[in-house]
Order: C-alpha cells, then sequence, then structure tokens
C-alpha cells in the first residue's frame, strides 16, 4: 500500500475464528483464490442455517473475475467494478435500509403502575447495506476511505440488534492486492480508454478499504455481537 502503514491501525484477525473450523465449508478452489476469514462463526452459521444464500454466495465468488481494465477505470459513486459485482447476485439480493421507533416503559420496580410510557421515533434509520437476503447480509467496499468500514460495521450491529439479520458477509480488497501489483498496471484510463497521466497504484492508499484495515476494526470488535464473513479479492480474480 501506498504511504507509511501505521500497524496500529493494520490487523491479522486475532480473533477470527480459528481457520480449520471454516475453510472446511468452502472449496479449495475459492479458498486459493480468495482471502477469507470468518468472526463469530460466521461461516458456519451461514452454511447451515442459510444454505441457499450461502449457495449463492459460493456461486458469485466462483464467478468473480475482474480484469486489469476494470481497475484502470476512474471509479465513481457507482464504478466499473461495483456494478459488476451488483450482476453477480440475483434480484432478490437488494439493497436495504432500515428504520424502527423505540418503545419504551418506565415501569415501578413493585409492579403497581408505570412511570413514563413514551415512543423515541427514528431510533434507528439510515443504515444501509448494499445487499440483503432474508437474514443475511452482505457490503462491497472497493476503494473508500477506510473509516467506510466502520459505517458499514455499524449498519451490521443495528441490523442485527434490530433481528434483522443473523450474519453479515464484506466483500472487499485483499491483501495481496498491495503496491507492487498495482504498479504492474501502468496508468489510469481515461474515459476513452487512453492511457491518462495518473499511476494506478496512487488510487489505492493506506487509508482505503482493504482486508488489513477491515480485521484492525472486527478486532476491535466494532460489529458488535454480529458473526462477519471477510472476504478478500486477491489478484487470482484478475484476468
Amino acid at each position: 500500500m501506498t504511504g507509511q502503514l501505521d500497524l496500529w491501525d493494520v490487523s491479522e484477525g486475532k480473533i477470527a475464528d480459528p481457520v480449520p473450523t471454516y475453510q472446511q465449508y468452502f472449496p479449495p478452489d475459492l479458498l486459493g483464490k480468495f482471502e477469507i476469514y470468518s468472526y463469530r462463526n460466521a461461516a458456519g452459521i451461514l452454511a447451515s442455517s442459510f444454505p441457499d444464500q450461502f449457495q449463492t454466495l459460493l456461486q458469485a465468488l466462483s464467478d468473480f473475475t475482474i480484469t486489469r481494465e476494470q481497475i484502470r477505470i476512474p471509479g465513481g459513486s457507482k464504478g466499473p467494478i461495483a456494478q459488476y459485482v451488483d450482476s453477480l447476485f440475483p434480484e432478490d439480493w437488494v439493497e436495504a435500509r432500515i428504520s424502527a421507533n423505540l418503545h419504551v416503559r418506565l415501569l415501578r420496580a413493585n409492579g403497581t403502575g408505570v412511570l413514563r410510557d413514551y415512543v423515541r421515533t427514528g431510533f434507528l434509520d439510515g443504515h444501509r447495506i448494499d445487499f440483503v437476503n432474508g437474514k443475511v447480509a452482505l457490503d462491497f467496499e472497493w476503494n473508500s476511505k477506510d473509516q467506510t468500514y466502520d459505517r458499514d460495521l455499524y449498519a451490521f450491529s443495528a441490523f442485527y440488534e434490530a433481528g434483522a439479520i443473523d450474519v453479515g458477509i464484506i466483500l472487499t480488497r485483499g491483501r495481496s492486492l498491495d503496491t507492487a501489483f498495482f504498479r504492474s498496471l501502468g496508468k489510469v484510463l481515461n474515459k476513452d480508454g487512453t492511457p491518462g497521466r495518473d499511476d494506478v497504484h496512487r488510487k489505492f492508499g493506506a487509508s482505503t478499504t482493504w482486508m488489513g484495515k477491515l480485521l484492525y476494526r472486527l478486532d476491535a470488535g466494532r460489529n458488535g455481537g454480529c458473526p462477519i464473513l471477510a472476504i478478500g479479492i486477491t489478484p487470482h480474480c484478475v484476468a
């Protein structure tokens, strides 16, 4: 990654589930294609409680292939790679936003009545997740500021605490998509497909969304109680 890495902000998955406990759920080709970390038995929950959604995920990962040209094209609110990920999931995997009011009742301890009874409107509001199907949620992060993970994990936690989901998945850049790899891509592409002036690797700094920054937050427990499966894209996904 470009720039000086702050080792306090990068993690190796110190409190992730032991590797043998979740590798059994993934075919060998996917284990070689992606970096995979499971937290709070996320992989086991997906495989046992949500087999249909898990098979959809496995198929999407098996199909997942991006090109060097897609990486070289400047992004935006929805770049070519994000649009491609959208195409990998069926239409019933939809973007979702949670909204909830909180009904509060303060009762007398001796059971003789209610002290206060009120509703906090908008107690949860505005938290979005890219894909939700049943009680499984998935967010995709390619090249945003790394603070985006805080927003994602807070959303997963809010959905989970409300009982709207049981497990979350984050698909993001793996550790091996590093500066050396991005340097090999040369220049960014202009809209007409010709090489631009900027080097590709300068788009992907240490403070953007990549696995080291995500694991740091998961090891710090920022997902609350929500089980999370973290999946990192590697050079083996690039054609």
